[in-house]
């Protein structure tokens, strides 16, 4: 069962465990200069607005009818990412545009081991792009469908999809009783289809900056997962003009820039997890042109105030496990 409540999904399977329940939201950020520099973590600078697309009405585009789900705004070349909540352990598989996110392949409700096509959380507690390498990203950037920028497109040829895809699989109970006398708990520091084709307003997710990020092992194995039981969403994207008109309401102010931010004297963030081990990253995904790289090949310059910029101010973040030892 998927809700939506205060701009956050949450994926309840009371049928496995009554504790087997995560939330999933898409937060605002910073987009990172495209210069093939490794930057730390941008802040959270809070969650993009979610709404149902039956909420709608006559005004549901077509290409929405049928995959139904939710939507939320972003400005062309705006950056995102996606925050996890859970004390249940979950399989989540992140797609854009129907591109698994961590691999490279082509969408499947399946999971798959080898090579590992899933996020484990709350071991992982965020996403902030397309898994390229060994501990790196390139940053989710929202790109007009058409333009020929997003990973869909550079990978299928096609602009078809648009948006984001989520399905999350819960621990199997038996797993989960053994897991839960030593659970880990994790926090981010935020500062602040009728027709198969995609909607002319549809935006995509094309690769950005580099950051550092590591994407962690399955320590627990797929025999842990109800593979059987799971629940997926299909979260569109509209671009800032769009979402006016359809909802009536103005997109979030556009995030400040990183060099402005940077300039200010505020924080960015490196994440350390211990005895945790990364993927080796996806030679598929690590061989898509970033934006500003396609641009050059286009002749275009996709991508506004992209100056570089030195982070001074960095917060280590780390897992926190309280231990009860003897009274």
């Amino acid at each position: 069962m998927i809700e939506l409540k205060n701009d956050r999904l949450i994926f309840h399977f009371p049928e496995v465990h009554p504790k087997a329940r995560c939330t999933v939201e898409f937060q605002r950020t910073l987009r990172l200069p495209d210069d093939n520099r490794e930057y730390p973590l941008p802040p959270g600078l809070g969650s993009f607005p979610l709404m149902h697309v039956d909420d709608l009405g006559e005004r549901l585009p077509a290409a929405w009818g049928k995959r139904g789900g939710v939507f939320f705004p972003m400005y062309q070349a705006e950056a995102m990412w996606i925050n996890f909540h859970t004390d249940y352990p979950f399989a989540i598989k992140v797609a854009a545009g129907k591109i698994n996110a961590v691999t490279g392949d082509a969408w499947s409700n399946e999971l798959h081991g080898d090579p590992q096509d899933y996020l484990v959380i709350p071991d992982q507690p965020w996403l902030d792009g397309f898994c390229v390498a060994k501990g790196q990203i390139r940053q989710f950037v929202a790109m007009p469908l058409g333009t020929g920028y997003t990973a869909e497109e550079q990978l299928t040829g096609k602009a078809k999809h648009g948006g984001i895809q989520i399905i999350a699989y819960p621990m199997k109970r038996q797993a989960y009783e053994k897991f839960i006398a030593n659970r880990p708990l994790f926090m981010r520091c935020d500062e602040m289809v009728i027709s198969e084709s995609a909607a002319p307003m549809d935006m995509g997710l094309a690769p950005g900056g580099l950051m550092r990020q590591e994407i962690y092992e399955d320590d627990y194995g797929l025999d842990a997962w109800e593979t059987e039981v799971f629940s997926r969403c299909y979260v569109h994207i509209a671009n800032s003009q769009a979402y006016r008109e359809l909802t009536g309401h103005p997109p979030p102010t556009e995030a400040p820039t990183a060099k402005a931010y940077t300039q200010a004297g505020l924080p960015w963030f490196e994440y350390y997890a211990e005895n945790t081990t990364a993927l080796p990253g996806s030679q598929t995904l690590g061989g898509l042109d970033s934006v500003a790289a396609k641009g050059v090949k286009k002749g275009e310059t996709p991508l506004p105030e992209n100056d570089p910029v030195e982070p001074v101010h960095i917060k280590k973040l780390g897992a926190t496990v309280v231990r009860e030892g003897e009274f």
